[in-house]
């Protein structure tokens, strides 16, 4: 118990920095986060106009301290204010718009890559030195390619030259968004190409890190004592060798979980998907300070809650963790 209220209190006060940081940074860029709205309507606004889109964006007439306070109001409340990237759409309408497209691509993507790719370097590390080893070299290859030009080059081939897939969008051009399955089947039609990529493009490094650990595992005195037994091959495997070997991996995967919410950003903008990486890219062309400080809070608090969750999981598989 000791242990988790202490980690409970390093990710509270982890939050606390990067909330104030996530205020102070923006303000300290040169410009005012209201200026591209307003040149947008230059000539056309009377100074009373201007005044309120700068308070409307960013409040720059009053103290930093209070802006400050009024910054931790939005984040309890969840009320970011108006983004003017999609002026006047409100920020928190803008990103619960687009997290649920990159929550189920990357996120579900992200799972499938890791169960793949740790079940297989399971395999191929309790199979060392079989045929199932070629499977490294060309995981690895895969993985180490640029990702940008191995999602051009799907693209290319299956959308552009065998027409399979589409080569951009989140769903057919026409089709009413809702739980119909006209706009399922179009979205999962839509999600193939860029899925597969993502998959293919990550399963190589879960692969490798999960089998150079089972090499490492097999060696322990644990494994052995449990072969010398008579234990089963698979229960040895899974319930000994795997389930160490594996505690590395989870670090690993809740960061890649914590950073889903932010998109996998050149997926999204390769593929033009709409999801929140897309949004993200959108809003730091734009400006748009309001629309990237919510972002970069979400991606932040994603990434803490998903490294809690990788503790209580240590907790859960290594004892060992439970002392003190």
């Amino acid at each position: 118990m000791r242990v988790l209220l202490r980690r409970l209190f390093f990710y509270a006060v982890t939050a606390w920095a990067a909330i104030t940081l996530n205020f102070i940074l923006p303000r300290l860029m040169p410009g005012n986060p209201a200026q591209g709205l307003i040149e947008r309507f230059a000539g056309r606004l009377s100074p009373a106009a201007i005044h309120a889109i700068e308070v409307l964006f960013g409040q720059p007439h009053t103290s930093l301290i209070s802006q400050y306070f009024e910054y931790w109001k939005q984040v309890v409340t969840f009320n970011w204010g108006i983004s003017y990237t999609y002026y006047p759409t409100p920020v928190g309408e803008v990103i619960k718009e687009s997290i649920f497209w990159t929550l189920v691509l990357i996120g579900f993507c992200t799972i499938i890559g890791f169960v793949l790719g740790t079940v297989l370097g399971m395999i191929v590390g309790w199979r060392r030195g079989s045929w199932r080893d070629a499977l490294i070299p060309i995981t690895t290859f895969l993985s180490s390619l640029p990702y940008f030009w191995f999602a051009l080059m799907a693209i290319l081939i299956f959308a552009v030259t065998w027409g399979w897939f589409p080569s951009s969008g989140g769903y057919g051009i026409g089709i009413p968004i809702g739980f119909t399955w006209s706009f399922i089947s179009s979205a999962l039609y839509y999600g193939t190409l860029p899925a597969l990529t993502i998959v293919v493009a990550s399963i190589g490094g879960w692969l490798l890190g999960m089998r150079n650990m089972m090499v490492t595992t097999l060696n322990e005195d644990y494994v052995l004592l449990a072969e010398a037994k008579g234990l089963s091959r698979m229960r040895v495997m899974f319930t000994y060798a795997g389930r160490n070997a594996v505690l590395p991996s989870v670090a690993g995967f809740a960061m890649s979980l914590g950073f889903v919410v932010g998109g996998a950003i050149v997926t999204e903008i390769v593929f033009n998907y709409p999801g929140i990486g897309t949004v993200l890219f959108q809003a730091a062309k734009g400006q748009d300070y309001p629309l990237l400080e919510a972002i970069f809070l979400t991606i932040t608090i994603a990434v803490l809650v998903a490294n809690l969750l990788a503790d209580l999981a240590y907790i859960a598989l290594d004892p060992r963790t439970r002392e003190g």
